[in-house]
């Protein structure tokens, strides 16, 4: 069993960077955390979870990860790293292996804001550039920030980085969540990630749920407290058990 306080890992969305966990690393740095908020390359899973393992390769001592959103499929594939304590998922999704973001979201209602997500075809920098993904800045604050003000929300919405289209069709190889104990803060007022395939993943991996019925996509920036208050809740409970040893 571990006898240090384990390191926190923040894994940023698609159409993101890591500025949105600002909030959340200073209230977990009051509750005495060691924190490290990756700049998730938004490149593709395989490419994005190797990046995040050799980062937690790194890390000396046990780990928490955190992924927001796409990120949490990123800290499903990279969280079997045997350092890797627990999986904590904010208005994320938990997808098993071989489960796209597509395939979960093909099974409920859809989120408003992926047919609105602006495609970049490149017209630069060779073959095998991928087509990548934006929020139009007029979508940001309903769909991604209904509860945040507009001008926090513009702020986002023009340092937003682009994420490559195949992350939505990209399938685990392995589902961390499995063998290691999960939490989950849901979104209530998601409409960029449907809370039911919040809800549906969450509950079927067994994981702590808490659930904000009125937080938008961009609860870490509107709710940073809370959100760290669960990560500290999560990465204490992590911190004097071992991580599950068998699958579910």
């Amino acid at each position: 069993m571990p006898s240090t306080r384990p390191t926190v890992v923040l894994v940023h969305d698609g159409c993101s960077d890591a500025t949105t966990w600002f909030g959340v690393v200073a209230e977990l740095h009051r509750r005495g955390l060691t924190v490290l908020a990756v700049a998730n390359p938004l490149r593709g899973l395989a490419h994005d979870a190797a990046y995040l393992a050799d980062v937690v390769a790194g890390i000396d001592g046990p780990v928490v990860l955190v992924g927001h959103s796409y990120g949490g499929a990123v800290i499903t594939e990279a969280g079997a790293a045997p350092n890797v304590l627990a999986l904590v998922y904010v208005a994320a999704y938990l997808p098993d292996v071989g489960e796209s973001h597509e395939a979960l979201a093909g099974r409920f209602a859809p989120a408003p804001l992926i047919p609105r997500l602006r495609r970049t075809e490149s017209t630069t920098g060779g073959t095998g550039r991928p087509t990548e993904l934006t929020v139009p800045a007029e979508c940001f604050r309903p769909l991604v920030a209904a509860d945040l003000d507009a001008e926090l929300a513009q702020v986002l919405a023009a340092i937003q980085r682009p994420v490559a289209e195949r992350v939505l069709t990209d399938a685990p190889t392995v589902a961390a969540w499995r063998a290691k104990p999960s939490w989950a803060l849901v979104t209530g007022a998601d409409q960029a990630l449907a809370p039911d395939v919040q809800r549906f993943t969450a509950e079927r991996a067994g994981a702590i749920v808490l659930e904000l019925p009125d937080a938008s996509h961009s609860v870490a920036v509107s709710r940073p407290s809370t959100v760290a208050e669960f990560i500290h809740e999560a990465a204490g409970s992590a911190s004097v058990r071992p991580a599950a040893a068998s699958v579910r």
